[in-house]
């Protein structure tokens, strides 16, 4: 079955794994993300406050509405002999046809990841594979077509599930799609976003892909969920989109439908009763629109460059136009996903330029292929890797097909030459001195001067000085080194308070980063969604982060909050992140540092 990641979290196409269950019983079953909330509950005894992680800032107040149901699992049964079974599995056929359809005409509404995302379920809900195993069970085994449906992609995901790690997270996108393939068939409602005539608060056991991009801010005001973490493609669509949310509330069934609430997205709250007066200053703080002038700097002066976060050229219009000074990480792989080979040098350069030509004269920092985990790609990954999040990724993927590295080098350098922009060149995956040096003399090989890393395993962090002795400038992923150092999967939300880059150690680690660069004269930027974060951009910041790349969304945001403070007020604050005991203390002891948040409504 094809699925996504988006290293990114953005859904993309995966072949399917054929890896057998894990020895001493088989895998679990199907968890999917659509799976009911439960019935309403009452709230805790005596609580008024439901608390979960907050991971996109903003305060909104509305009514509840709950994600509408799947339809559930069909009754097993078998078909009668005088039904035609040839029919029957025609059927599937045709439901697919008719999901895939529909999600594409939902994808040509929207633009850049969220249409990727539309387009990748699209492309899943007609998977051959998935369609040919469940039309087998309905003409070998008589099972209806529903029912069929569901045992087929059950053991697609339970293949997913036994993989572990990303792999795992894929399982979440079969669901999504069975579910939809499954309503058709039965005649059910389409599980989905609640269509409202007024703005809510949604309410979910967790987002899919297909439902997180075709939000509109414009109606749902924040968003709830049981599942989910920091940078699971909720959380980082949320953010894209400036919407409010709170993910990992256990206690999220209390939250009744039409019962008005209020959403703190930064501090992770969910008022019960809240009074007209926080209801309508949550509402006038929603009003408020900031821009970012494209300059980023501390109170006193201290330059920060404020950049973007960019996976397509769509995005890099987007980015330029809310005046990003420059790219942060240039996510190359949408040109070689969904592809049996790899792109030619001529297509990626065309596909490099139109990036490029949105920063004339400003720095635009590309990411080399970060195959392999959540974007499998048959030309350059093993997809049968036990535990693939750990295994051939990135950089590594050289290993195996160096010449992909090098035609995708030379395609960068011929774009480089051909337009304007101050390109620099990073690697995702360092985790040694030895892949440096490499790196650094292949992209010189090529003309690239200004090569880079991507520190996102604690080895390259410890390492950052000798590696910095080589390398130009160093990024750090906050995504994965969270996820490396707190040995936790930064998509289940029974983890999210590990996964957050507000963990002490981790901050740590972007501490010896910089001591690193600082060593070697060199730069560190942060490029995981750790920058978006206003509170964590100041820490960062005091740490010796010199440029911060986020969703184009969140840069006003951080430039307001980063102008009315000062450098030293920064370090200070970094340093009681960095020494306290806990992900909370920090961030509390942070927050509590930074009045200005409470008067931005952050």
């Amino acid at each position: 079955m094809s699925t996504e990641q988006q290293g990114t979290g953005a859904p993309r196409a995966a072949t399917a794994p054929t890896a057998a269950a894990p020895a001493g019983g088989p895998p679990e079953p199907l968890n999917p993300p659509s799976a009911p909330l439960g019935a309403p509950a009452a709230p805790p005894a005596g609580a008024t406050v439901l608390r979960g992680v907050g991971v996109s800032a903003g305060q909104a107040a509305g009514p509840v509405a709950r994600l509408s149901e799947p339809a559930g699992e069909p009754a097993s049964a078998r078909l009668g002999d005088d039904v035609d079974v040839e029919a029957e599995a025609a059927r599937i056929a045709e439901a697919a046809a008719e999901v895939s359809a529909a999600l594409k005409a939902s994808a040509a509404t929207v633009e850049g990841e969220r249409r990727e995302l539309l387009e990748t379920t699209a492309q899943m809900a007609s998977d051959r594979s998935l369609l040919r195993s469940a039309a087998k069970k309905v003409t070998t085994d008589r099972l209806p077509a529903a029912r069929a449906t569901w045992e087929a992609a059950g053991e697609v995901a339970d293949k997913f599930r036994a993989l572990g790690g990303y792999m795992a997270e894929r399982a979440r996108d079969v669901a999504d799609v069975r579910d939809r393939l499954i309503a058709v068939l039965t005649g059910a409602p389409v599980p989905g976003v609640p269509q409202r005539d007024e703005p809510f608060v949604l309410v979910a056991r967790d987002l899919a892909p297909a439902d997180t991009a075709l939000l509109d801010p414009a109606r749902v005001r924040a968003i709830v969920t049981v599942e989910g973490g920091p940078t699971s493609h909720t959380a980082i669509l949320a953010r894209a989109l400036g919407i409010p949310a709170v993910v990992g509330v256990t206690d999220a069934a209390a939250l009744t439908e039409g019962r008005v609430v209020l959403v703190d997205g930064a501090a992770g709250t969910i008022d019960l009763a809240p009074d007209e007066a926080a209801v309508r200053r949550a509402a006038e703080r929603a009003a408020q629109v900031r821009t970012f002038a494209g300059s980023g700097q501390t109170a006193d002066g201290h330059p920060v460059a404020l950049l973007a976060n960019v996976g397509d050229p769509a995005g890099a219009r987007a980015a330029a136009d809310a005046g990003a000074e420059g790219v942060g990480l240039f996510r190359t792989e949408f040109c070689f996903l969904d592809r049996g080979q790899e792109p030619s040098v001529e297509e990626q350069v065309t596909a490099y330029r139109t990036v490029l030509a949105a920063f004339p004269g400003r720095k635009v920092v590309i990411r080399t292929l970060d195959a392999g985990a959540d974007k499998p790609m048959p030309f350059v990954t093993d997809t049968q890797e036990a535990n693939p999040a750990l295994g051939v990724r990135g950089l590594r993927t050289a290993r195996r097909a160096p010449e992909v590295l090098e035609h995708q080098l030379e395609a960068i350098a011929q774009a480089a030459a051909a337009e304007s922009a101050d390109v620099w060149v990073m690697a995702p995956m360092i985790a040694t001195v030895p892949e440096t040096e490499e790196f650094v003399a292949s992209c010189a090989r090529h003309g690239l001067t200004t090569a880079g890393v991507m520190v996102e395993v604690p080895s390259a962090a410890l390492l950052a000085g000798p590696i910095l002795a080589r390398a130009a400038f160093a990024s750090i992923g906050t995504n994965d080194l969270t996820q490396y150092a707190m040995a936790a999967d930064r998509m289940l939300g029974s983890l999210a308070e590990l996964s957050t880059s507000w963990q002490p150690a981790v901050l740590r680690l972007v501490e010896e980063t910089c001591r690193g660069g600082a060593q070697q004269s060199r730069p560190v930027g942060v490029c995981g969604e750790a920058a978006s974060d206003p509170a964590l951009a100041v820490v960062l910041v005091g740490l010796g982060v010199s440029s911060l790349s986020m969703t184009p969304r969140a840069l006003a945001d951080v430039a307001a909050v980063l102008g009315a403070t000062d450098l030293q007020r920064c370090r200070e604050l970094a340093r009681a992140a960095v020494d306290a005991e806990s992900a909370e203390a920090a961030r509390a002891a942070v927050r509590a540092g930074l009045p200005v948040l409470t008067e931005l409504g952050l």
